[in-house]
């Protein structure tokens, strides 16, 4: 059966006609704050050469990451509450399906490689500069930036040559490759590969990252003075709640909706 969709429809989540200037506010608001936090800390970071640690380098690229989702998303959902118009043509649907899966890969893998760090850096501190040396720094972000690419190539690739059987109506406020697996006329096949892409791109990095924190944790607890477990855990806490903070929303948005979802 051939696709002959070239227009999709995307949901919000209110239909209230006066709660949509407020929502519309309070989005602007939070994303231009967001980004100006990531374009201070890409600054801060790249004009002082003390900060041109591992640590930072991956913290610079988690800005970078930080500003591509909210800049694929924020600004379009902000004109389709203004304006009432929920529709994106074909190209705009796969191209923020290639940019979102891209920058969503590619923080999974990030999020791994700096719980690695913390990990080396509290359990193997001698040889810190020697494991996470410059060049293995760049190594590792190219690495984590083209699995991202051919990941996003092949998933946004197959979803554009699916036929869609059910409906046009995309059931989330942006193009992602799980909202077409429900279209589909394809749907057990396409639930395969998005479970497998979940699994690797997903799961698997979060265990890692759990299983560095698990040890990096015990060794803390080892630390005989008070003052050097608060130092060791106040460099590891930040990033833990950015690894609680982005497993949460992946979790809701891929665990939650699927089994609420009577297909």
């Amino acid at each position: 059966m051939e696709n002959y969709t070239y227009q999709f429809f995307v949901l919000t989540f209110t239909t209230n006609e006066k709660n949509k200037p407020f929502l519309s506010f309070f989005f602007v608001m939070i994303y231009l704050t967001g980004f100006l936090i990531n374009l201070a800390t890409i600054a801060v970071i790249y004009t002082d050469p003390h900060l041109h640690t591992p640590m930072y380098l991956f913290l610079c690229n988690l800005s970078i990451i930080d500003i591509c989702y909210t800049t694929l998303t924020v600004p379009k959902l902000v004109y389709m509450l203004l304006s009432g118009d929920y529709t994106l043509s074909f190209t705009q649907c796969f191209i923020q399906m290639y940019f979102f899966s891209h920058v969503a890969t590619a923080e999974d893998l990030l999020l791994f490689v700096m719980a690695y760090d913390r990990y080396v850096a509290i359990c193997n501190p001698l040889h810190y500069h020697h494991i996470l040396s410059k060049k293995t720094c760049i190594l590792f972000l190219i690495i984590v930036w083209a699995i991202g690419f051919f990941n996003s190539i092949s998933g946004t690739l197959t979803a554009s040559n699916i036929p869609l059987c059910f409906s046009n109506t995309v059931s989330q406020f942006y193009c992602e490759f799980k909202a077409f697996v429900k279209i589909s006329c394809l749907n057990a096949g396409l639930l395969v590969f998005a479970n497998m892409e979940a699994v690797l791109f997903g799961l698997c990095p979060f265990l890692f990252s759990i299983i560095s924190y698990i040890k990096v944790i015990i060794v803390i607890l080892h630390i005989k003075s008070s003052d050097g477990r608060r130092k060791a855990f106040s460099t590891c806490s930040s990033h833990l709640i950015v690894l609680t903070m982005f497993y949460g929303s992946w979790t809701s948005s891929y665990l939650i909706p699927r089994l609420e979802d009577p297909r």
